[in-house]
C-alpha cells in the first residue's frame, strides 16, 4: 500500500514544482493562515484523483496485485500524510514570510481538508469520470467563497444551536469537533470502499 501512496507524488512531479509558487501566492496575498493551509492540503489529494480520472488509472491499478480495499485506503491514508507535508512546508512558508499563525489555524484547515475530501472522494467513484473534478474544484472555489456567509446566517437563525456551542468550554468543543470530522471521514472510507468493491471497470 505504501507503493500506492508514493505512486502520487511520482506521478506529480511536474505538479508538485507549482506546489510552491501556489503556496506563495495565497500567502502573499495574505490570504487567512486557516484558509492556505486548506488549500495546500487539498492540492496533491486532489490532483491525483483528477489525473486519475483523466487517464482512467483505475483500470491498471485493478490490474495490479491490490485488493479494492487497499486501493481506496491508500488514498485515504494519503491524504492524511500529504496533509501532513503540506502543512509542514506552508508552516514554512509562512515563518519565513513572517505571517504570524497558530495551531489553530492548523486545526482548523486541517479539519476542513478532512472534511472537505470525506463528502467528496466517494463522489469520485459515484459518478462517470471526465468531469467530477471540475465540479468539485468550482464546489470547493464557491464554498470558501460562500462558507463564511452561510455560517453567519446559520448562527443568526440558529440562536438554540449557537447558546450551546457557546456554552461548551474550548477544550470539550474542539475535542468534539475533532471526533465528529474523524467519525465522518471514517464513514466516508467506508463508503468509497463499498462503491469501489461494487464498480466494474
Amino acid at each position: 500500500m505504501f507503493n500506492l501512496i508514493r505512486r502520487d507524488v511520482i506521478l506529480q512531479k511536474r505538479q508538485l514544482l507549482l506546489f510552491i509558487p501556489f503556496i506563495l501566492f495565497f500567502i502573499i496575498m495574505d490570504s487567512h493562515p486557516a484558509l492556505t493551509f486548506l488549500i495546500a492540503s487539498i492540492f496533491i489529494p486532489f490532483n491525483t484523483y483528477a489525473y486519475d480520472e483523466k487517464v482512467e488509472t483505475n483500470i491498471l491499478l485493478n490490474s495490479l496485485p491490490y485488493t479494492r480495499t487497499e486501493i481506496i485506503a491508500s488514498r485515504y491514508l494519503g491524504a492524511i500524510v500529504y496533509m501532513v507535508l503540506a502543512i509542514g512546508v506552508t508552516s514554512l512558508a509562512l515563518f519565513a514570510f513572517n505571517k504570524p499563525f497558530t495551531m489553530i489555524d492548523i486545526a482548523i484547515g486541517s479539519s476542513l481538508f478532512l472534511l472537505f475530501a470525506a463528502f467528496t472522494f466517494p463522489l469520485f467513484h459515484i459518478f462517470k469520470p471526465g468531469y467530477i473534478s471540475t465540479v468539485v474544484m468550482i464546489s470547493f472555489l464557491l464554498l470558501a467563497a460562500i462558507g463564511p456567509a452561510i455560517v453567519l446566517f446559520l448562527a443568526e437563525h440558529l440562536t438554540a444551536i449557537t447558546d450551546f456551542i457557546n456554552g461548551l468550554s474550548f477544550p470539550v468543543l474542539y475535542i468534539g469537533a475533532t471526533l465528529v470530522i474523524m467519525l465522518l471521514y471514517f464513514i466516508s472510507w467506508g463508503t468509497t470502499t463499498v462503491i469501489y468493491k461494487r464498480k466494474a471497470f
